[in-house]
């Protein structure tokens, strides 16, 4: 018998199908509690025996255990023994396999990474193994200006760049403007030669971004007296109106200052990176309002501009009353090993609560997303971490990864924890071999 085309054995086995579907469906709207954990929330007291309670992709509660009040239905995981934390918040990452401006100029505003990145690349899971959540994607520093930065949710399931990107309170997508001094962009024509010809040129096209933008507001809508449309220029308009922060690469102290007078004369907000001789001038960067976000390396080398990088910067700037964070500059730091910059920084005499913070809170800050991430606050998005330990120790591991109440790691998984300690078959972001390696391809599963 068919029912509109359809035989009724097929009929009856859509309807389990929908049946279950929506059974899934209301599984997953279930509140879950992770019950146990020593709660660390970045913002607030430590919680020795605490309860993170988590609907909808958001954080409803967080309190001790015996103060919890579980709603009927409520998924509890026992996580008794682990410490719970907010996500990492990288505001410096390369992952993705991005590639932004070219060889055709040294300052390309309009280049938008989005465009640019892989969102099947290997380092998303990395990042996710190292309890890395959000994550500020830039193009690299070879350029004055080398485009438009993407603000990033670590989410699950990855497949296209529209899984990845946060919308700002506009609805476009969140993102900054990277740019860089120093000696990386210095060489022949069309780059600068020096580094005064290379403020000389970042001057000059902000003065042109503002005329634009002058003439835009003067033009009040009337689109026969708009000035031709730039996107470049647009966007470093909304860097001098505030709405896109220039996240600026520099590294000895007088780049630094370079950095911070253009700031004073243009306006915009900016967040340093990188800042190895930050602690020279910690206190000018205090006195101008500016944000850090500090590398830091365990082992020599590097470029000579970078020579006096010291592992106390970070409690330096922190002392001055710098809003101050860590990145990876991934691969410089191994995602999955980014837990151990703020140890470093305590070793070198950062309090161990202000590590937290330059870990979670403070780098969620530095890209306009405080009000959603990075701690542990109901109303915040449920991007959390599940340590084994002490989150600066080196004997603990990430053991989960939640982004938007959505487990997306699990080191109990082979898979996941492939990705954690690396071996054959980390990495490969396609499996080239019919054999040999005990993959997909080689068990035909």
């Amino acid at each position: 018998m068919n029912v509109c085309g359809m035989n009724v054995g097929m009929l009856a086995k859509s309807l389990l199908a929908l049946m279950l579907s929506a059974g899934a469906v209301g599984a997953q709207e279930s509140p879950t509690a992770l019950v146990g954990a020593r709660i660390i929330p970045a913002r607030g007291e430590e919680i020795a025996d605490g309860v993170v309670l988590v609907a909808g992709g958001k954080i409803t509660g967080v309190s001790a255990r015996g103060d919890a009040e579980l709603p009927a239905g409520t998924v509890v995981i026992d996580v008794t023994g682990k410490v719970i934390m907010p996500g990492l918040v990288d505001t410096h990452s390369h992952i993705g396999g991005v590639g932004g401006a070219d060889a055709s100029g040294s300052i390309q505003p309009d280049v938008r990474i989005i465009d640019a990145i892989n969102p099947l690349d290997s380092g998303f899971k990395r990042a996710k193994a190292g309890g890395i959540t959000t994550l500020n994607i830039m193009p690299g520093s070879g350029h004055l200006c080398s485009g438009q930065t993407l603000y990033a949710k670590n989410r699950g399931g990855l497949r296209v760049v529209d899984d990845l990107f946060i919308q700002d309170k506009s609805g476009g997508v969140a993102g900054g403007l990277k740019m860089a001094n120093g000696t990386n962009m210095l060489g022949a024509p069309p780059f600068s030669g020096t580094r005064g010809k290379s403020a000389a040129m970042v001057r000059e096209r902000f003065i042109r971004a503002r005329e634009y933008g002058e003439k835009v507001k003067a033009a009040g809508g009337d689109r026969a007296k708009l000035p031709p449309k730039d996107l470049g220029l647009e966007a470093m308009v909304e860097a001098m109106n505030g709405t896109r922060i220039v996240h600026h690469h520099t590294h000895r102290a007088d780049d630094i200052m370079t950095v911070l007078r253009l700031r004073e004369e243009f306006g915009f907000r900016v967040v340093l990176q990188h800042v190895s001789e930050a602690w020279k001038v910690a206190d000018e960067i205090a006195a101008a309002g500016a944000a850090c976000s500090v590398i830091v390396i365990d082992s020599p080398g590097g470029k000579l501009e970078a020579a006096n990088l010291s592992w106390s910067t970070g409690k330096i700037l922190d002392d001055a009353g710098v809003l101050m964070c860590f990145h990876t500059d991934d691969w410089i730091t191994d995602s999955r090993l980014f837990l151990r910059s703020g140890a470093l920084a305590v070793r070198a005499g950062l309090e161990r609560d202000a590590a937290i913070r330059a870990m979670t809170i403070n780098g969620a800050e530095m890209i306009d997303l405080a009000e959603r991430i990075g701690s542990l606050e109901a109303g915040k998005d449920a991007d959390f971490i599940v340590l084994s330990g002490d989150p600066f120790s080196v004997y603990t591991h990430v053991e989960q990864t939640w982004v938007e109440g959505v487990k997306v790691f699990d080191r109990g998984n082979a898979e996941d924890r492939l990705f954690a300690t690396g071996g054959f078959g980390a990495g490969r972001d396609q499996e080239p071999y019919m054999c040999c390696g005990g993959g997909q391809m080689a068990t035909g599963k």
